[in-house]
């Protein structure tokens, strides 16, 4: 379908949208006309109906997809007819008849203070280039709570040491400035003469053994690899580092407007998620402490 085609294209180009984000919407909207085609023998988007996404849903429901996918895959069509729409593709939509199931809340995922502090204390970290880097990365993914895709592009001019911050470049190619204190600083300045020493000349600040620039697996072994020492959690990706660096924040009294500055989302309600993870604490401090708890 060519609009699908088209509709990507103004993701990338007019949104700006992460090519990880493209290649999900894509693949929803494949699924969806796959689903078409099969079952209703249509290959124009005029002629779905209300109905029709309603029976899709019954289908994903049916083969065990989780509410949550399935609410993505909706709200995929949902940004889809929107474009129809704007473009005058389509005279009506749809989707303003469906509802998608109801998913369960989840609390994002961190790691406990004690822990962390155990993993910058007490983990042994190799001496060489390598052991420096995967400890630097730890180090930043938790002093700034910044994304893996932000990690893996910054570049040797984006940290600045004469006002200690670091630039990067995040979703929707918005630029977004976070302060760095004078440890993670001295970490920084060690690193880039430990790298100009070995001879690697890229414009990538962090890079492979060989020189290289650093790519998304890579960091999440080395993250998944310390994790692991330090915690039990199911998931010990980057992004828990980000929560880890939000709740914790939070958790010591910093103001979530600041929170969301920082982490660079676009609206408050994407950072009042970890609101709830200082409300459980508190509930389990009372709950131990309190005679009737």
């Amino acid at each position: 379908m060519q609009h699908i085609s088209n509709f990507c294209n103004y993701l990338t180009h007019q949104r700006r949208y992460s090519v990880h984000t493209i290649t999900a919407y894509k693949n929803d909207l494949e699924q969806f006309q796959f689903f078409l085609t099969q079952h209703y023998q249509l290959n124009k988007v005029n002629d779905v109906t209300s109905s029709i996404i309603r029976s899709w849903i019954v289908q994903l429901i049916e083969e065990e997809i989780s509410p949550r996918s399935i609410t993505r895959k909706i709200s995929t069509l949902k940004s889809f007819y929107k474009y129809l729409l704007k473009t005058n593709i389509v005279t009506s939509n749809p989707l303003l008849k469906v509802i998608p199931p109801k998913t369960a809340s989840r609390l994002p995922i961190y790691v406990a203070e004690k822990e962390m502090k155990t993993l910058f204390d007490k983990t042994e970290f190799d001496t060489d280039f390598e052991g420096f880097r995967d400890q630097l990365i730890l180090e930043l993914f938790y002093a700034t709570g910044i994304r893996l895709s932000e990690l893996i592009g910054l570049h040797t001019n984006s940290v600045d040491f004469n006002n200690n911050s670091i630039k990067v470049l995040g979703k929707r190619n918005k630029e977004r400035i976070i302060p760095i204190n004078e440890k993670i600083k001295t970490v920084l300045l060690n690193y880039v003469k430990l790298r100009d020493e070995v001879g690697f000349t890229s414009d990538s600040f962090f890079q492979t053994k060989k020189g290289e620039k650093m790519y998304p697996k890579l960091v999440y072994r080395i993250v998944n690899y310390y994790l692991s020492k330090v915690t039990t959690l199911s998931k010990k990706s980057p992004h828990v580092l980000r929560h880890t660096f939000a709740t914790h924040l939070l958790n010591n009294g910093a103001e979530i407007n600041s929170i969301k500055e920082i982490l660079g989302h676009a609206n408050l309600s994407a950072t009042q998620v970890y609101t709830h993870n200082t409300i459980e604490k508190l509930k389990n401090i009372h709950k131990q402490a309190h005679p009737k708890g």
